[in-house]
């Protein structure tokens, strides 16, 4: 039963200090046994990106004996030293073009450092360069760079996001320059800019990010998880008092679900399946790892309706950013991590793509922080949560409203009741967490419903007025027959009109009939 870690991220570290390690070096191969390539992989936060670079390091340190019982160590390669150029933009933030280019400076003076090198040039694309030109003689190079777009996301509404950006695309197109002096080249980040943006210039590079055959090189399957944490889920299953089989669906309901490719295969979020193993407990550990400030900013900024963006198929072009200057919501949120890949749309000629959560995890942990954002009223959005659960399970229609305004009081003056999605989201997330069975902007045959939560007795079908009355809410579910399809439930069926008061900007009125 090794020991898990989930804060080393060197690979060397890990196989010494007799950590629990997936082996992945198959998929490693796949790229090193040829004699040279420029690659790039878009995963999210979490994910295995920095242990993937420090696997390839030693590969590319021809240190062999530390992958005894891999994948590799049985392969036919040349387990050859070739100097290396490490570059980690994780930690280098930096608000200003000539910031930025001190961050590159500085870690490109540490490259050189390490191989007793005394660059000349001046400014980091020029030194970079440099250091490629004077390492050539000691063998290929490799060049590994990791979160090489934290600078662009570190600064989104920032003004001097453009002049960072050309700084990178300058940087970055070093790499195509000295091609016949590379052995191998690997890119990692959290977004995937389009080669007309950021990497313009770097028209060698191989997009691994939605390859099928790549789809499972970090994070965990279903099966790595099963086969290396066996002993964790027995340990797990006796605290649960749950059978093994129960927990493991417990565990894929939590953690597993994210998908890159068309490839169906699901994966794991190595740091979140690690903690739990070591807590033995489920918590939303992904939350704990960072808050996503800047995806809330841009729902709100592009008041965007986050309902029909789980309902819409999208093209394969939805995956790239085009314009660090303009973002757009969805590539960001998949990107991110925030949605993934649920289903697969055939068409005649391309295939479209359903987009969903991936998790609880996942969607808990965003959509707190949107709650909690979008009103500020509401510090313990848990508890607030489990109040209004109760309240409906107990049929308490007028204490549900009451709590429900908590969520419009604060809304700042800037934000027009006019902005109807704002409104729409704040229903569309608080629903979803309420943890009932919800349907949200439910489709029928005639019309949408605002939303449906059932309990185990009741149907609650909502309408919700942000220009005009409770009883012209009620009438639209009655004219457009809403709850015929839960006529033959069972359950009662309690049809709710509520309405938006346009002077004080909230919740003033709701009328219910049974």
């Amino acid at each position: 039963m090794k020991p898990i870690t989930t804060s080393v991220y060197t690979f060397k570290k890990l196989i010494e200090g007799g950590f629990l390690y997936v082996d992945k070096t198959r998929w490693l191969y796949d790229l090193v046994k040829f004699p040279d390539g420029v690659f790039f992989l878009s995963r999210p936060r979490r994910f295995g990106k920095s242990l993937t670079l420090s696997t390839l390091e030693s590969i590319f340190l021809g240190a062999k004996d530390l992958f005894k019982g891999l994948y590799i160590y049985d392969q036919p390669f040349e387990w050859k030293e070739h100097p290396i150029i490490r570059i980690d933009l994780g930690d280098k933030q930096a608000g200003s073009a000539e910031e930025l280019k001190e961050k590159l400076d500085y870690s490109i003076n540490n490259n050189a450092d390490r191989y007793g090198i005394t660059l000349q040039r001046n400014g980091p694309d020029s030194r970079f360069e440099e250091l490629v030109l004077a390492l050539k003689d000691r063998g290929q190079v490799v060049i590994l760079v990791d979160e090489y777009d934290k600078p662009i996301l570190g600064n989104i509404g920032n003004p001097e996001l453009p002049q960072l950006r050309n700084v990178l695309k300058a940087f970055y197109s070093v790499i195509k320059g000295v091609d016949e002096h590379l052995r191998f080249a690997f890119m990692t980040g959290v977004s995937k800019f389009s080669q007309v943006s950021i990497f313009s210039d770097l028209n060698n590079l191989t997009d691994l990010t939605m390859m099928e055959k790549f789809a499972e090189m970090p994070g965990f399957t279903q099966e790595e998880v099963e086969d290396n944490y066996t002993q964790y889920i027995d340990q797990l299953a006796g605290k649960e008092g749950m059978a093994r089989s129960q927990l493991v669906d417990k565990i894929r309901e939590w953690y597993n679900g994210y998908r890159f490719s068309k490839k169906e295969v699901t994966l794991y979020n190595p740091v979140s399946i690690g903690k739990l193993f070591e807590n033995l407990d489920f918590k939303n550990y992904w939350f704990e790892t960072g808050t996503p400030s800047f995806l809330i900013h841009l729902l709100k900024e592009k008041q965007f309706d986050i309902a029909k963006m789980l309902e819409r198929p999208v093209g394969p072009e939805t995956f790239s950013v085009y314009d660090v200057e303009h973002l757009t919501v969805l590539p960001i949120f998949f990107q991110t991590g925030y949605l993934t890949i649920k289903d697969t749309v055939a068409t005649s000629r391309q295939p479209l793509y359903r987009l969903g959560y991936p998790n609880i995890e996942v969607e808990e942990s965003l959509n707190k922080c949107i709650l909690k954002d979008y009103s500020q009223a509401v510090d313990d959005v848990s508890c607030v949560l489990y109040d209004l659960q109760t309240t409906l399970r107990q049929g308490d229609m007028g204490r549900f409203f009451e709590m429900l305004r908590i969520f419009f009081a604060d809304i700042p003056y800037t934000i027009q009741l006019k902005h109807e999605k704002y409104y729409q989201t704040i229903f569309f997330v608080l629903f979803r967490l309420i943890g009932l069975d919800i349907e949200a902007e439910v489709t029928t045959n005639v019309g949408r419903i605002d939303a449906v939560v059932e309990t185990e007795d009741t149907v609650f079908v909502f309408e919700f007025k942000l220009q005009g009355t409770a009883e012209e809410a009620i009438a639209q579910i009655k004219a457009k027959h809403y709850a015929q399809k839960y006529e033959n439930s069972g359950k009662i069926i309690r049809l709710i009109g509520a309405a938006f008061d346009e002077t004080t900007r909230n919740l003033e009125r709701w009328i219910e009939e049974t």
